[in-house]
């Protein structure tokens, strides 16, 4: 397929799946400030309460996400393209790594946008962006490395349940396996994603209140 084809073929894919992407873009924006809701000890919500602070943050949340991935997908274009134009495919290779690398800490510099939407009440999203690059500043490779940590132990776990599968798919029907396998990989993932946002919280209350060194006390 030529260039124009294949954004033909992404742009139907996607507005076919639109009526399930975004209620679940959305479920899963109010479950997250919910949650960083009722994990701010500051206050001891209600589920109630942290489910209504949660809905008044979905949109200043999604506009950060927004922001966000415009910002990567201008990154691309312009240092994939730039370094492409002068090295060819080489360059385009190498451009491609070094927005990678930039991708991967602009995310650790945002990684607090959802606590400051839920627990600082902030709804303007490039105020909510600013606040946790603020908050992230000088910890940028200490939490990478820990993001990194937690994100090869969810991978090993991943693989270990799959193997785990592995006597049902041989032994049972195709579909019962698939069943299983979906069932299993969905708890571990909702785990997994209530972990992280735990931890991301716990981050923002040691980065926002408490003084100096105990980020290292944290990630040891």
């Amino acid at each position: 397929m030529n260039e124009a084809q294949m954004i033909a073929m992404v742009r139907e894919y996607y507005l076919s799946i639109a009526p399930v992407l975004i209620p679940m873009a959305l479920l899963q924006a109010l479950g997250t400030l919910a949650l960083l809701t009722l994990l701010d000890t500051g206050r001891r919500p209600t589920v109630g309460e942290a489910i209504r602070i949660g809905a008044r943050g979905i949109l200043p949340y999604l506009g950060a996400q927004i922001l966000t991935a415009l910002a990567l997908v201008i990154a691309v274009l312009l240092v994939a393209g730039i370094l492409g134009a002068v090295g060819g495919a080489v360059g385009g290779v190498i451009g491609l790594a070094v927005v990678m690398l930039i991708g991967m800490v602009a995310a650790v510099r945002l990684s607090l946008t959802a606590v400051v939407v839920a627990v600082e009440h902030m709804s303007n999203p490039f105020s909510a962006l600013a606040r946790s690059w603020q908050l992230t500043r000088g910890h940028t490779a200490r939490l990478l490395g820990f993001y990194a940590l937690l994100v090869i132990a969810m991978i090993v776990l991943l693989i270990f349940a799959n193997v785990l599968t592995l006597p049902v798919a041989l032994l049972a029907p195709a579909e019962a396996a698939r069943f299983v396998a979906a069932a299993l990989e969905s708890v571990l993932t909702s785990l997994m994603a209530l972990y992280f946002v735990a931890v991301i919280a716990q981050v923002h209350r040691q980065l926002a209140g408490a003084p100096a060194g105990t980020m290292a006390d944290l990630i040891d």
